[in-house]
């Protein structure tokens, strides 16, 4: 039997990250993954293969919608090949897994292949077909991930009614699209097939989509989504989901309580996600499962069983990869007697679409929630002359900064490359930039980032210079 002083069951990014980091602090790592490849849901079905379809389909909008008005032509008609298009996403998870391959094997981490589950609190078995091996683990980290969740009355068939999981290897073209729940997924995915030249139509049963970000991003966002045809129902509870050959009916009952009915060829299921731990054994290790599917962990990310810990969805909080990564670390700096930190209210969330919306720290709802005074800067992007040199003017940089100390305590964007400018306020936030620390500091010019410079500036006693 193999002995490890680290065994990590899950190779998503919270997995592999912490099997990465254990090994660099001098531990014997094992890694465990049910699949043939590595990644989790984020590399294989997720993260990786959504933004390889999202970039394909944005090329393939901006060759219909913006070419002529940039001096492009184009001779004859631009088509869509959907096959193509999928192999090309197919490749880029193919090259980012085996780049996962590489990682392992640089940090001489041995890598089973099979379910992992507990025999006991140090020794885990893995199965793969009617092979079985054990190994014995000094500590455990679980990573085992979500699943796409589903409403009780829903009956999955990942044919017409489909997950996200699905919707990556569509061998057509949806000619109706009805995706159930408003959310970053079934956005992400919903702005794909719309701009391919499906009719999509989401359904929330919130008021607003996007619920859980700043109100003020939801309502720009469903006005530019709306503005490139998608159609949106919220404060819509749905309430039936049936199928007949190539016909999927949603029914649900409108903000009056009123039914109404939906009617298309495909219907994206896409409700949140839940804990993955099916195959485990938690019991077996005397680990406790909450009421939710979630695995019990202290400030530490460590289970009831001592040497057993926990990260990424699995667990409470957010289901982020990047905040399963930052957890794999602190695991690992945590059994070599480091003292890490991780501040939750830092971690950034991020919608992918176009434009993208990106948002860190406390939103104006939170605040509001909890009496606390602040200010509030905001400033447009068609004001940037990087916007309008572009053409992608929609959206704006908010900051909200405490009304006495100046301190930064949310920074709320939508547009162009949102996404990757999100870093500068998860930065600024780190260290607890005032706003006036922001909107004294240089912005090249002309580029996105200087919106977040002029919000500085509007929160401040100063104001915009460009509006």
């Amino acid at each position: 039997m193999n002995s490890y002083d680290v065994a990590v069951i899950g190779s998503g990014p919270g997995g592999y990250v912490a099997a990465i980091r254990c090994a660099q602090l001098g531990m014997k790592t094992a890694i465990i993954e049910k699949y043939d490849t590595l990644g989790g849901t984020c590399l294989n079905v997720g993260c990786i293969p959504s933004k390889a379809l999202l970039d394909s389909s944005h090329h393939y909008d901006d060759a219909v919608t913006h070419f002529e008005e940039h001096g492009i032509e184009i001779p004859g008609e631009v088509k869509v090949n959907l096959k193509k298009m999928i192999a090309r996403k197919q490749d880029v998870v193919d090259q980012t897994t085996k780049g996962i391959d590489f990682l392992m094997d640089k940090n001489k981490i041995d890598v089973y292949h099979g379910i992992g589950s507990f025999k006991d609190a140090t020794h885990i078995e893995i199965k793969k077909g009617k092979k079985t091996e054990e190994i014995e683990a000094k500590h455990s980290i679980i990573a085992t991930g979500s699943k796409p969740s589903t409403l009780p009355f829903i009956e999955i068939d990942k044919e017409r009614i489909i997950t996200s999981t699905e919707a990556l290897t569509l061998k057509e073209v949806p000619k109706h699209l009805i995706v159930i729940g408003g959310g970053v997924i079934g956005l992400e995915l919903g702005q794909v097939y719309s701009r391919l030249g499906a009719e999509v139509s989401v359904i929330e049963y919130m008021d607003r989509i996007i619920p859980t970000m700043d109100g003020g991003l939801s309502k720009e966002l469903q006005r530019s989504l709306k503005k490139r045809g998608m159609k949106f129902f919220t404060s819509h509870k749905v309430k039936g989901v049936t199928r007949k050959g190539t016909k999927v009916t949603v029914k649900a009952d409108d903000k009056k309580g009123k039914e109404v009915s939906f009617e298309g060829d495909y219907c994206l299921v896409s409700v949140g996600r839940r804990p993955y731990t099916d195959g485990l054994n938690a019991e077996k290790a005397g680990i406790k499962v909450n009421d939710k599917g979630q695995i019990a962990v202290n400030e530490h990310l460590q289970t009831n069983i001592s040497n057993i810990y926990a990260i990424g969805d699995v667990v409470k909080g957010t289901m982020l990869a990047h905040k399963a990564e930052e957890e794999g670390v602190f695991v690992a700096e945590t059994l070599a007697g480091q003292k890490p930190h991780v501040d939750y209210n830092l971690i950034p969330g991020v919608v992918y679409t176009w434009p993208e919306v990106a948002a860190v720290g406390k939103t104006e709802e939170q605040l509001k929630e909890t009496g606390t005074k602040y200010k509030t800067g905001q400033f447009p992007m068609r004001a940037l002359g990087r916007a309008r040199a572009s053409m992608d003017i929609d959206g704006f940089v908010k900051i909200l900064a405490d009304a006495e100390t100046d301190e930064v305590l949310g920074i709320h964007m939508i547009g162009a490359r949102t996404a990757d400018l999100i870093a500068e306020a998860v930065t600024a936030m780190e260290f607890r930039a005032s706003a006036e620390d922001i909107s004294r500091m240089s912005h090249a010019h002309p580029t996105y980032a200087e919106a977040v410079k002029e919000a500085a500036l509007d929160a401040t006693d100063s104001r915009p210079l460009h509006t």
